[in-house]
């Protein structure tokens, strides 16, 4: 596990150092935006998959463990997210009209591009095709890296064994 932090003006450094030292930090001297921030901070970072998270999303237990599943049984799947609740997300959503979550996008699928508040992505990947493209700063960059992913010849996958909250 690894916290990078964006520059931010609170005391979210010094509350993880207080209550949990053990925790891996990288510190960014500037607010680079989600992008470029995501960038600087995975150059430090030695990994086979990294997990772009955002801070305001919550877990549930053991979420992690289906999406690697996903991952390891098919060498071509790129990327992947789990099943985001209450969030407008690529499965399940049209514009400004979201489904009601009963169950009918319980099956891991291809989507055409993962949500940057849970991606999981092979690290390899995402440095040969150079990461988060930082024109974007901090919207639609995630669209963009999975097309990239797909114009490469991987898939991107919705795992909805794996849920977290958004």
């Amino acid at each position: 596990l690894v916290v990078a932090d964006n520059a931010s003006s609170d005391d979210s450094m010094a509350y993880l150092t207080d209550n949990y030292p053990d925790i891996e930090r990288i510190q960014l001297p500037v607010n680079y935006g989600f992008a470029k921030g995501y960038n600087e901070a995975l150059k430090q970072v030695d990994a086979e998959f990294y997990l772009l998270l955002n801070s305001d999303v919550e877990v549930t237990p053991g979420f992690l463990d289906p999406m690697i599943n996903l991952m390891d049984s098919d060498d071509t799947i790129g990327a992947c997210q789990p099943k985001i609740r209450m969030y407008a997300f690529a499965r399940g959503r049209i514009f400004d009209f979201c489904e009601t979550d009963n169950g009918q996008y319980n099956d891991a699928a291809p989507v055409f591009w993962a949500s940057g508040a849970a991606l999981l992505v092979r690290s390899k990947l995402y440095h040969e095709l150079g990461g988060l493209d930082e024109f974007f700063f901090a919207h639609q960059e995630e669209i963009d890296f999975c097309w990239r992913l797909q114009l490469a010849g991987f898939s991107v996958m919705v795992c909805p064994a794996a849920t977290v909250y958004h």
